[in-house]
């Protein structure tokens, strides 16, 4: 069977790091099997989706180096909804309900009161014509509801294993608001069986409509898809990430420097057997994915650990890579990157760092420390220099002066970083050069 996914955001706001992790699951699933991965934007809610989010996801999506077969928009397939929709009304499986969310609410509050499950009570299939044309006479339109079959509802979840959803404990979905509009529930189902969809790999927080959604397969005379509930991203206090509150959208980690790469690997790694480590690319972390390997408990994201990760990405990479990336750097060479790059963990950092240590560092000379500086000008070594001469040098400044440890090393790197850590002076002595270090000593 050739395997074909999808990933279906809502255009209502920008990814963040919990609704990347279907994204990229569904994606690795499909670069695994040599599948078709399609980009479905659910976008029929007019009110809130809007082309900028949907401008936003796409460019995501790019930035993590994801590329869609196909790119569709519900709000294009009116059509093929209207004509679903018809097929369960004349079936008897959409019926229209009248009550307002004032009245549906009081029912529920009742039922709790009576100890009763708050689900709908089906007053709707009662109403006869007369009945319904009093109410549409009074302005009020209905919604449609999706009469469930009230059953057990059995599937094999790739990753959680047999599953049961009873569909008699739930209400009759409304999959069709008052003003027309069609809610994702229902569009979902026709779509994936119009594209084919041979897998559905999402959070887990959809098990429980997943029973209804299968009936709606059904109903409309097709086999359901396999499922694959994953566990949910979580935040450091084990806190869900959402639109609402603004969690870490993938647009802001991309300003704040972090490589595409160490994000997809958080988002999908994280919650799992396999260590969260470097891979060189989203094939080979496909490769070695397996479904079998997902946590059935939480999976906490730690900024610390995505810092980490992505600190021995860009230690990685070579110079010419860096430069690919950040054009023309003015005087930088391939030495002064190798000295650098284990002082930054994103590559936005070393820009700024190399103003401030190589191009306009700002000697510190103690008092105490003046003679020990004048000693260092004096001892310091003819050039051509390597990464030997560091220690040739502190080896002649520990003999003649008797510092050792931090007394000898600290002074040297205030006078020639301005700073108190920075990059090994071994490696970077050789980048400033004799006649800036003389400079510096002075």
């Amino acid at each position: 069977m050739s395997v074909v996914v999808r990933y279906a955001p809502s255009p209502t706001g920008r990814l963040h790091l919990g609704n990347a992790r279907p994204l990229i699951l569904n994606w690795l699933f499909a670069r695994k099997n040599s599948g078709k991965f399609i980009l479905r934007f659910d976008d029929t809610d007019t009110a809130r989706s809007t082309e900028e989010f949907a401008a936003g996801i796409e460019t995501d999506l790019a930035w993590l180096g994801i590329v869609p077969d196909l790119k569709v928009r519900q709000s294009d397939r009116l059509s093929l909804y209207d004509a679903a929709r018809d097929r369960l009304i004349a079936e008897g499986r959409l019926y229209p309900a009248y009550e307002a969310a004032d009245e549906l609410d009081r029912k529920r509050k009742r039922a709790r009161a009576l100890g009763r499950p708050p689900i709908y009570d089906r007053a709707a299939l009662d109403l006869t014509a007369e009945d319904k044309a009093k109410l549409e006479a009074e302005g009020r339109r209905p919604h449609w509801r999706f009469r469930l079959d009230g059953r057990a509802v059995t599937f094999d979840d790739l990753i959680k294993g047999n599953q049961t959803v009873n569909t008699s404990s739930m209400s009759d979905p409304v999959v069709i608001r008052e003003d027309g509009s069609y809610l994702y529930t229902f569009t979902s189902v026709v779509d994936d069986i119009d594209m084919g969809v041979t897998h559905i790999i999402r959070g887990e927080d959809h098990v429980s409509n997943t029973g209804t959604q299968i009936e709606i397969f059904e109903a409309l005379g097709a086999a359901a898809p396999v499922f694959g509930h994953h566990n949910l991203l979580t935040d450091a206090e084990g806190q869900g990430f959402s639109k609402r509150l603004g969690s870490l959208s993938i647009s802001q980690l991309r300003d704040d420097g972090y490589e595409p790469l160490a994000v997809a690997i958080m988002a999908s790694i994280t919650g799992t057997s396999l260590p969260v480590e470097p891979y060189p690319d989203l094939d080979a972390i496909a490769e070695k994915l397996e479904f079998s390997m997902i946590s059935h408990g939480s999976a906490r994201f730690d900024p610390a650990e995505l810092e980490t990760l992505n600190a021995r990405i860009v230690h990685a990479m070579d110079f010419v890579a860096v430069q690919k990336r950040l054009g023309p750097l003015d005087g930088m060479t391939e030495a002064a990157w190798l000295a650098l790059r284990e002082n930054i963990s994103r590559l936005s950092q070393l820009v700024p760092l190399y103003e401030e240590v190589v191009v306009n560092a700002t000697p510190i000379v103690a008092d105490d420390d003046r003679d020990f500086i004048a000693l260092a000008r004096e001892t310091l070594p003819e050039e051509p220099w390597d990464e030997t001469t560091w220690g040739q040098w502190t080896g002649i400044l520990k003999e003649k002066s008797g510092r050792k440890g931090k007394a000898l090393f600290l002074p040297l790197r205030l006078a020639l970083t301005g700073s108190h850590e920075g990059p090994e002076l071994k490696a970077l002595l050789p980048v400033l050069g004799r006649k800036v270090s003389l400079a510096r000593l002075s």
